[in-house]
């Protein structure tokens, strides 16, 4: 279920919220990112049941963050910090939650000869999944600490297993963010029928960046996350059932800088091309050459037609849909 679908961090579409993707197999569901408005979406698509006595996340089993842009990771503070108050009557064990981990080398400046920011952050500048989370326990000590003090609640750990995703092996990832080439996918989390591995992304100059698949009884579905196209991910989706991708309109793009200053204009543009699909990549040469069945593009900008993205079927010889807030999927059967 495509519960959000819009891209970046604009606030400009009814219809598009904050990128967000549920896998639902068996009663349990698992989520892909949590952009702005992904509560909401999750409440309004019932997939954590509607039995007034049962949270929306009664079920949820697995919280998997690509990468830690602000609007892939917007409501992850929600999800958290509001989540005993939403899981009543869960009686599975804690949520899994995967993301990146600390980046070791800070993103390098563009373009090179601008003076550099001051880090914001310079002590975790390149806080990873766990990093984060520790710092938003911090700043939310005084809520945590009224409802495990006042209110009996239990601490958050009990409900949330964080983890980084290790990266040991894998080779090193310098301050251009491109990843390394792999060789193998990497292994996340095996939850009884449901495997999901992942793989490093080109989502430069952000890293780590990942893509995930899920592998389950009845099907395969590999989400892309964030990335220009991607040998690793190629290989990742290989005959995958369903390859839910990233796509960029380049007439958008153009909309998108036009306001702005020169200044933010020049490297926007550099990093929008550098570092996502274009709609004449995805279909030709990411799906077509993973031979993934199905296409589902996501991530959409605003003010692009459905019939613009439909271009993104040339070169694919699959099947094409083109992704809408709440649309739900059947996989198998």
């Amino acid at each position: 279920m495509l519960l959000g679908t819009g891209g970046g961090p604009q606030w400009n579409s009814p219809d598009r919220t904050g990128i967000c993707t549920a896998v639902v197999h068996d009663g349990r569901y698992y989520l892909v990112d949590l952009g702005w408005g992904a509560s909401h979406r999750i409440v309004q698509s019932g997939i954590g049941g509607s039995d007034a006595a049962r949270g929306p996340l009664s079920n949820l089993a697995g919280v998997f963050l690509t990468h830690m842009h602000s609007d892939h990771v917007a409501e992850w503070p929600a999800l958290y910090l509001m989540g005993y108050t939403n899981a009543t009557g869960r009686t599975l064990p804690p949520v899994e939650v995967f993301g990146p981990g600390d980046r070791a080398v800070p993103p390098r400046v563009f373009p090179p000869e601008r003076p550099e920011p001051e880090l914001v952050g310079p002590d975790a500048p390149g806080a990873g999944t766990a990093a984060m989370t520790d710092l938003l326990r911090r700043a939310f000590a005084s809520d945590l600490n009224d409802r495990t003090r006042d209110q009996g609640q239990p601490d958050l750990s009990t409900l949330f297993s964080v983890n980084d995703i290790d990266l040991t092996g894998t080779g090193e990832i310098g301050a251009d963010g491109v990843p390394p080439r792999l060789t193998r996918p990497i292994p996340v989390w095996e939850d009884g029928q449901v495997r999901v591995t992942a793989t490093l992304v080109d989502h430069r100059p952000t890293a780590p960046a990942f893509a995930f698949r899920f592998d389950t009884p009845d099907g395969s579905i590999v989400v892309s996350g964030d990335t220009t196209v991607s040998e690793n991910l190629v290989d990742l989706a290989k005959d995958a059932d369903y390859l839910v991708h990233e796509c960029i309109d380049p007439e958008a793009v153009e909309r998108i800088v036009a306001p702005l200053p020169a200044e933010i204009a020049t490297p926007l543009r550099e990093h929008l091309f550098a570092s996502h699909t274009t709609i004449e990549q995805v279909g030709r040469d990411v799906a077509e050459r993973a031979g993934a069945r199905n296409l589902v593009l996501t991530h959409l900008s605003a003010g692009t037609s459905d019939a613009t993205w439909r271009r993104a079927r040339r070169g694919y010889s699959g099947r094409l849909v083109v992704g809408a807030d709440l649309m739900e999927i059947p996989v198998g059967g």
